[in-house]
């Protein structure tokens, strides 16, 4: 025999080699795709004192900034959907304030001290730009069963007499 066979652990390398080589490609292909298509949408989530303490690096970029609505600070422009409110940061963080404006519907949770994340950019005069739809107000997490049995009592009729007992 004059041809020369490859030894089995010659062949079993090289296919390890190419199998090593596709996952590793492949890895690196998702890897960068997820990274491209999250750094154009990625927003930053931060409390109200992170933003205050860093208002010049923060400036300009998509923020998504987490507070409580200070109590008395809504006001609203007569006749129109246009928004001026305060989120402050309550403790254990530590106390701040922004001033945030909002052009659109608010939702129906949105009151005074309410938890709220808004959405938008700090302008140049250090306030928040809050992009349409762009209030998310926490829905009260406080389950009061006795307030709610009483509301109940109070809208159901009391139970008419029986007639039948009296004929």
């Amino acid at each position: 025999m004059s041809g020369v066979t490859p030894s089995a652990s010659a062949i079993g390398r090289a296919t390890a080699i190419k199998i090593v080589v596709s996952v590793v490609a492949v890895a690196g292909a998702v890897g960068f795709l997820l990274t491209k298509s999250m750094k154009e949408g990625a927003e930053y989530y931060k409390h109200v004192d992170e933003v205050t303490s860093n208002l010049d690096h923060l400036r300009g970029m998509r923020l998504q900034v987490h507070g409580n609505v200070v109590d008395g600070s809504i006001e609203q422009a007569k006749g129109t959907l246009l928004y001026r409110f305060k989120i402050e940061s309550r403790a254990p963080r530590a106390p701040a304030i922004i001033t945030a404006t909002y052009d659109g519907l608010v939702p129906d949770t949105f009151k005074s001290g309410a938890e709220v994340v808004a959405k938008g950019t700090l302008t140049a005069d250090n306030q928040l730009a809050v992009v349409p739809d762009g209030i998310m107000a926490k829905c009260p997490s406080k389950y009061d069963a006795d307030k709610i049995d009483k509301e109940k009592a109070a809208k159901t009729p009391a139970p008419l007499p029986d007639i039948a007992q009296k004929i």
